[in-house]
């Protein structure tokens, strides 16, 4: 009876809650594609209400150094969620850090700290939280009374920041942890706030790590980080500080660290002795583009603070081959302070590549001196199948100045189609590149003094084609930047790729389908560029990287003998990019990825370590596709040609199937797909299209 009548009670406030939606109108949920509750039974959301944002109202330190804080638990529309899980689903478990920055100087201490024993260190002390404090609940709220008090003579005029990082468990519902977290930032003596640590805004670190966590999740935002990552904590096991501002750079140098390339690890040791290894990380935008996390345009209140404040800590974690205390390896030799690095290494200088902040972590590339290169596609003529293509271009500066091209390194027009779906059309039997056709204009097209020039394709359109066809155009320059200076430097670089359709038989132009764009990649990568830099854009890759090609010509002289036995390696690109992205967790599966480039190159990527981070906040995750793909694309393929893989176990493979295939590299993976195909074709859209039980996106969701 007992059991009967909760069952009841909970129908009770289930159809309150569903009828209350229907009243206000308020069905909308506001849940991202990634999360399950976007896919969740309407009902069972109305009634569990996922998601978990905290607010903290105010804090403040009494007389007696008592901490406290007011806030607020609700769900993601405002509605109270109450801590214990009794009147609302799931219970919230909460965490309170309590910290402040000593005048005078720019990090937090923790008022919360606990002893940590390793092999390398010894005892030591680190930041901590704590959650055995005193729960009054404060209208729709709560008040935390801290049982970590602040010391006698604490500092009352200096900046105080209480942070909290909660954790609500749906697992029961289905549903996944929800996490949050908040700080609040007072003067215990009540004065205005006026001296902040705010350098870097969690929403650049967001553009590609998608949500910064840590620590299972429960820890999101640098503002919580800078909280406990402080000069203050150590990691006893490995000897490293994680203070934040070595960390963060040391982590995104990686592979590029002097100490690393010197053959000593990077690696700090987490919970319960677990080995975190960042040695081969590669910052996929180069660590020298400081402002690819120092965001100038970010609202940051020290933005400017990697310019105006350079210092021994910040620019030692990167150059960690720099002893200043010796001054081995540091022109200015020894410095026992800080007081002098904004002498010599002021924001910027008057030349690039000198020793100010910005001039020596130039990029050679994006040299402001450089001249730029433009291309531009003003006509096609002669499309049809069976002609020759004629195309009229210009090359130009970035002033608009034309550039002959005979100062060009290159200049190529790369010819493919139908647009429907690339890879198997043949350009003639002299043409060994699968599906498309590449021919240079450096020296063959003809030009004017305005910088406008025209090309004919050797090859014609083949007889008989249909549809759209597409031409890509590339190439690249040198130039040489401060010429008769010491720091004189030849600088490749190219321009960016120009793709234009026509129609091969009169019907309408059908450009080929959008599904990834270049400024999704370069929320990253910053500037994609492959090739000897000749291509730079998603549209331009797709014409050569389609489902026919493999590495079949390149593998024979591959470097490493042991590649040369081995089939070739599948490299269309949907193949190509979610192998790259899977990178470290095709170990996990047994796999690998490895492609042999130009000159027999060996690129083995299964050391790649994706940025973008789980629910439980661990790099590598892969499922929010939306990263990446435009338009909705990984929920509708439209692929046609069957795509090789020779080192697959489906070879050739269905073009849905190989999308999924390409992060799902197991066996069984492999063999779902199989059976679900028959002479007919795939019926993948049965199960896995926008709307069916297991849609891409659904079965993709993270939280």
């Amino acid at each position: 009876m007992a059991t009967h009548g909760i069952r009841i009670g909970i129908r009770a406030i289930l159809g309150a809650l569903v009828l209350t939606l229907a009243l206000t109108g308020d069905t909308t949920a506001p849940f991202r594609k990634n999360q399950k509750a976007s896919f969740a039974d309407a009902n069972l959301v109305a009634f569990v209400r996922p998601g978990l944002v905290v607010k903290i109202t105010s804090a403040e330190i009494a007389p007696d150094g008592t901490i406290s804080t007011v806030f607020s638990l609700t769900d993601p529309k405002g509605l109270p969620l109450d801590r214990l899980g009794v009147s609302t689903p799931g219970a919230v478990s909460l965490n309170f850090v309590a910290a402040y920055i000593p005048q005078g100087n720019e990090q937090y201490v923790d008022y919360i700290f606990k002893n940590a024993t390793g092999a390398v260190s010894g005892t030591v002390t680190q930041a901590s939280s704590e959650s055995n404090g005193v729960f009054t609940p404060v209208g729709d709220g709560y008040r935390y009374t801290f049982s970590t008090k602040a010391p006698s003579g604490f500092d009352q005029t200096a900046t105080h920041t209480v942070g909290i990082y909660a954790s609500r468990d749906l697992t029961e519902f289905d549903l996944e942890t929800d996490y949050a977290s908040a700080t609040f930032n007072f003067v215990p003596n009540n004065a205005q706030v006026s001296v902040v640590r705010d350098i870097i805004r969690t929403q650049s670190c967001n553009r590609c790590h998608d949500q910064l966590s840590a620590h299972g999740g429960s820890r999101r935002g640098i503002e919580m980080c800078v909280l406990c990552h402080t000069p203050q904590t150590t990691d006893p096991d490995s000897g490293n500080t994680l203070d934040l501002t070595v960390m963060a750079h040391k982590i995104h140098m990686g592979s590029q660290l002097p100490s690393v390339k010197a053959g000593n690890p990077y690696q700090i040791f987490g919970f319960q002795g677990s080995v975190n290894d960042w040695s081969t990380v590669v910052d996929p935008s180069d660590p020298r583009r400081c402002e690819t996390c120092h965001q100038q345009n970010s609202g940051a209140t020290q933005a400017t603070a990697y310019l105006t404040q350079p210092t021994r800590v910040a620019c030692g974690a990167c150059h960690d081959d720099v002893n200043f205390s010796t001054g081995a390896n540091h022109p200015g030799g020894p410095q026992v302070n800080d007081n002098q690095c904004a002498t010599c290494h002021v924001p910027q200088g008057d030349l690039e590549f000198d020793a100010s902040v910005k001039g020596a972590h130039v990029v050679p590339e994006d040299s402001a001196s450089l001249n730029g290169l433009i291309f531009e596609i003003k006509k096609l003529e002669n499309g049809l199948a069976g002609q020759k293509p004629r195309i009229t271009f210009t090359v130009k500066d970035n002033n608009g100045a034309p550039v002959p091209l005979s100062k060009l390194d290159n200049v190529s027009f790369v010819m493919t189609g139908p647009a429907a779906d690339y890879g198997y059309t043949s350009f003639g039997p002299d043409v060994t590149t699968p599906g498309f056709v590449s021919e240079s204009a450096t020296t063959a097209a003809q030009c004017g003094s305005d910088g406008t020039c025209a090309y004919t394709f050797v090859h014609a359109v083949p007889a008989g084609a249909q549809g759209t066809f597409a031409i890509g155009m590339e190439g690249r320059r040198t130039e040489t930047l401060l010429p008769g200076t010491t720091t004189q430097m030849d600088v490749q670089y190219g321009a960016d790729n120009k793709v234009t359709y026509f129609s091969v038989d009169g019907s309408p132009v059908a450009p080929r389908r959008e599904i990834a764009q270049a400024a999704n990649c370069n929320q990253c990568h910053y500037k994609l560029t492959f090739h000897g830099d000749n291509r730079n854009d998603v549209e331009m890759c797709v014409l050569c990287h389609n489902p026919s090609l493999t590495d079949a010509a390149q593998r024979p002289a591959a470097s490493d003998p042991a590649e040369r036995t081995k089939p070739s390696q599948g490299i269309n690109f949907n193949l190509l990019i979610h192998r790259i992205h899977t990178g470290e967790n095709l170990k996990d599966a047994g796999k690998s990825y490895t492609v042999i480039g130009r000159n027999g190159s060996v690129h083995d990527f299964t050391e790649v370590r994706y940025p973008a981070m789980s629910a439980k906040g661990a790099p590598g995750d892969t499922r929010n596709c939306a990263l990446c793909h435009v338009n909705e694309t990984q929920s509708d393929s439209k692929g046609i040609n069957d795509v090789l893989d020779p080192q697959g176990f489906i070879n050739p493979v269905k073009p849905n199937s190989s999308a999924c295939i390409g992060c799902h590299v197991t066996a069984a993976v492999s063999s779902h797909a199989l059976s679900n195909t028959t002479t007919i074709g795939e019926s993948c859209v049965v199960c896995h299209s926008a709307n069916a039980a297991f849609s891409v996106d659904k079965s993709h969701a993270q939280y």
